[in-house]
Parts: C-alpha cells; sequence; structure tokens
C-alpha cells in the first residue's frame, strides 16, 4: 500500500531530511586518506545526536540479510555498490566512495546517498559518479503529478545505458515516509508510461546506483549485506528523498 502524505507530513520529512543531509556533509568533509569507515559512522552519528534523530539503519533487517545492519551509514568503497557496512578499513588516496544515511525525526524518514572520491580522482570514476548524479537529476524531473513510476525509471535508466552502465536489476528506488522502505519499488530502468500513476503526496527515494564494467550482476560479500560487481571494476550511487507535489518535485534531503 503506498501512503499519500499531507502537506503537513512533508514538510516534516523534509526535517529529516536536513538531518541526512548534514550527515552526509560532515562525513564528507571528515573523509580523507587513513580515515577509517567506522570513523565516519562515527560522525554520522555525532550527527545524528545532535539533532535527536534515530537512524533507520541501525539495527535493520530485511529478509536478504542474516544479521542486523550494525551502523547508521553504508559505507561502499570501489567495487562495492551499496550495503557496505563501515568497518577498520582506512581510506587511500582514489578511493571511490559511496555513503547512504537516513534519519528519523518525530516519526518520519529521510534518505539520501552521495559518492565521492578521496583524494586524487581517476577521470574514469570522476565520469562514473557525475553520470549517476545526472541521472538522479532526470529521475527528479520526471517525478510530476500525473506521470508514472515507469517514467522516473526510464529516465535514470537511459543515462545509465546511453553511458555503457551496467544497472543491478533488482535494487532500486522506493517509498518513504514513516518506514525507510515502503511502497512502491521504483526500478533504475524501465519503460516510460508504465506502472503506478503518480499522486502529489507520494514520497519516494530515487536513487540510481551504475556500475562501471557495463555489467549488471553482481554478488554478495561474505558479510551477507554488501553487494559488489562481479567484473571488481568501480559503483557509485546517489539517492534523495523527493515528494511528488502539484508545483514539482519537492527534494526533502537538501541542506
Amino acid at each position: 500500500m503506498v501512503e499519500i502524505k499531507t502537506d503537513a507530513a512533508l514538510d516534516a520529512m523534509r526535517e529529516a531530511g536536513r538531518v541526512v543531509a548534514d550527515a552526509l556533509d560532515a562525513v564528507r568533509r571528515a573523509a580523507g586518506v587513513g580515515v577509517s569507515l567506522r570513523e565516519l559512522d562515527e560522525v554520522a552519528r555525532a550527527v545524528l545526536r545532535a539533532a535527536g534523530a534515530g537512524s533507520p539503519f541501525l539495527g535493520y533487517r530485511p529478509g536478504f540479510a542474516s544479521t542486523p545492519f550494525p551502523a547508521v551509514i553504508c559505507t561502499s568503497v570501489n567495487d562495492a555498490v551499496v550495503h557496505g557496512i563501515p568497518t577498520g578499513y582506512r581510506l587511500r588516496d582514489g578511493d571511490l566512495v559511496s555513503i547512504d544515511c537516513g534519519a528519523r525525526v518525530g516519526g518520519w524518514t529521510g534518505d539520501a546517498a552521495v559518492s565521492f572520491v578521496v583524494g586524487t580522482a581517476r577521470p574514469a570514476d570522476t565520469a562514473l559518479i557525475e553520470t549517476t548524479e545526472r541521472a538522479l537529476r532526470a529521475g527528479i524531473e520526471a517525478a510530476v503529478v500525473g506521470a508514472r513510476i515507469g517514467d522516473i525509471s526510464h529516465a535514470v535508466g537511459s543515462v545509465g545505458r546511453a553511458a555503457g552502465y551496467g544497472i543491478p536489476a533488482d535494487f532500486g528506488g522506493h517509498g518513504v515516509g514513516r518506514g525507510m522502505h515502503e511502497d512502491p519499488h521504483v526500478p533504475n530502468d524501465g519503460r516510460p508510461g508504465r506502472g503506478m500513476r503518480l499522486r502529489h503526496g507520494m514520497v519516494l527515494a530515487i536513487e540510481p546506483m551504475f556500475l562501471a564494467g557495463g555489467r549488471d550482476d553482481y554478488r554478495t560479500g561474505s558479510d551477507g549485506w554488501t553487494l559488489l560487481t562481479v567484473d571488481g571494476t568501480r559503483a557509485a550511487h546517489a539517492e534523495h528523498t523527493v515528494a511528488v507535489t502539484d508545483d514539482g518535485p519537492r527534494i526533502l534531503t537538501l541542506p
């Protein structure tokens, strides 16, 4: 079931989204050569704590996971696509890092992600990140009243396919509200004009994830959480929580 949010609920979700944006900004500023992924998680925890926010990530255990998620952010490095668990790994020059973060404020949730390179960036990594961000913008622009879920999927997928990137079929965007993952599912590739029609008050996490090697398949790491490219090539992930409104898409996870 898809919950249609009131305008007051959208305003409340904006507060949660602002905390997410602040946490992502703090983590990005803290990331540097020699900094551990666990230290980045501590940075995010401090931001959530200062805002009086809870974490929808910490303790989360979907059906595919053998253990609850142990952190407030996902830290996916290089060939990790999404769901990376913060460990003692210390960042190296040239690492491509994707950070996914959520916050819960007043019973409402925000969810967003960003990818960046630590230190010196390879041109191929810069292109991958820029394309992923461009796909996110295209998906957001398609999130208008009267359009369909497939229009968002097509907008995202067209950008990734044109660049020759792979798109993992089983993972994509989703509804957001009181829960972090709600209906509907928002694939990152698809046909326009298909799927549920968008209405004012729907809230969606739009999150392209592209694989540089061009293959759509992936594998799950030994931790039971991290999704990895099968060919060892790099991946990028970008995400915003977006409200569909009569005035156009409203991004709820901006600073």
